[in-house]
């Protein structure tokens, strides 16, 4: 689909309409009398605080039954309490299920279990790291890239056929992938190399824990956009969406010393509540409809992504950035599901 914009790429990926967005904009909320999700269930991922927990508060308020994925049960638990607090629900209306990223049989197992809902509409894939070290995962990647990236794309793909069969009615379900702003800014020089992802299992002469999460969201965007083209957007949606920098949120939980300094002070001056930051994702599953498919979601509207996808070297980077993805993901068969998926309208 093309998109025509209010804002160049590259005016929305400069500083000062970043500090604009983050001081002087607030997206509205989605409320009742617009968005009814009665009968509908949602799966949220990194549910027991921050974005994550409000996103589940706000589908709750519209009716909707949610799934909280997380890593820590016992912290799920106390955050189904919170959400259970002054409502009348039925049994199992919320659900605390395990999912831990860093684990492709837990993604896989997780995806399995979600076959037997009777139901499945949205999923609101909001859990990443942010690291602060560089540090790899069992599986030879960064563990960033591994986490944001590749574990979130395979589940992504997983969920695809469940909601195509599970959805509701007759408008379709949507999966919604948590992107930010720093995809816009990470130099990405990992891009010049053949192949892409291989370069993230190296050791970086030059690491950079900011350059590093804004390369993770990047390859979110370069992937999604790819995905896009082969499902259609009335079989499955898929977005991405920036919930902006918010406090409240776990996104700075391994920040120490005069780099949790840096982090506390931006917080105070630049960060919005978790709350405001949750509806943009809320929009982006509700109110934007199929339009929003392989978008980029702020602030409740449609908007650039990184400069980069716009541009020819970008176009050929989303292109084997996909490519790449299917082969490192291929134990799971998701070019199968993507080709089958691919066949519905």
């Amino acid at each position: 689909m093309v998109m025509t914009f209010d804002v160049s790429p590259e005016t929305r990926a400069g500083l000062i309409h970043y500090f604009y967005r983050q001081l002087f904009v607030t997206p509205p909320p989605v409320l009742q009398r617009d968005v009814n999700l009665s009968g509908k269930t949602a799966i949220i991922t990194g549910a027991n605080g921050g974005i994550g927990l409000e996103v589940a508060r706000q589908l709750l308020d519209l009716g909707c039954k949610v799934i909280l994925a997380v890593r820590d049960e016992s912290k799920g638990e106390i955050a189904r309490k919170d959400l259970t607090n002054g409502r009348d629900l039925v049994s199992g209306f919320i659900q605390v299920w395990k999912l831990d990223l860093s684990s492709y049989d837990s993604i896989i197992a997780f995806a399995e279990r979600a076959k037997r809902l009777e139901s499945l509409d949205i999923a609101i894939l909001n859990a990443g790291i942010y690291k602060v070290t560089e540090s790899f995962s069992p599986t030879g990647y960064e563990e960033g890239v591994q986490i944001n990236f590749l574990a979130n794309m395979l589940l992504t793909i997983l969920l695809l056929p469940i909601i195509k069969e599970k959805r509701v009615g007759s408008h379709p379900g949507h999966i919604c992938v948590v992107s930010s702003d720093t995809a816009a800014w990470t130099k990405f020089e990992e891009g010049n190399s053949t192949p892409v992802l291989a370069a993230f299992k190296r050791k970086a002469a030059d690491w950079n824990m900011a350059d590093r999460y804004g390369a993770t969201k990047l390859l979110g965007q370069l992937f999604l956009t790819e995905l896009a083209k082969k499902v259609s957007s009335s079989v499955v949606t898929l977005s991405c969406a920036n919930p902006g920098f918010c406090s409240g949120s776990e996104l700075g939980r391994e920040t120490h010393g005069i780099v949790r300094v840096i982090y506390k002070i931006q917080t105070y001056f630049l960060s919005r509540s978790s709350s405001i930051g949750a509806r943009t994702l809320v929009h982006a599953v509700t109110t934007l409809g199929e339009q929003a498919h392989g978008q980029y979601i702020e602030d409740a509207k449609i908007q650039p992504m990184a400069v980069i996808v716009y541009k020819p070297e970008g176009q050929r980077l989303s292109k084997q950035v996909y490519e790449e993805t299917l082969d490192e993901l291929s134990f799971a068969g998701v070019r199968d599901i993507v080709n089958e998926i691919s066949k519905a309208k």
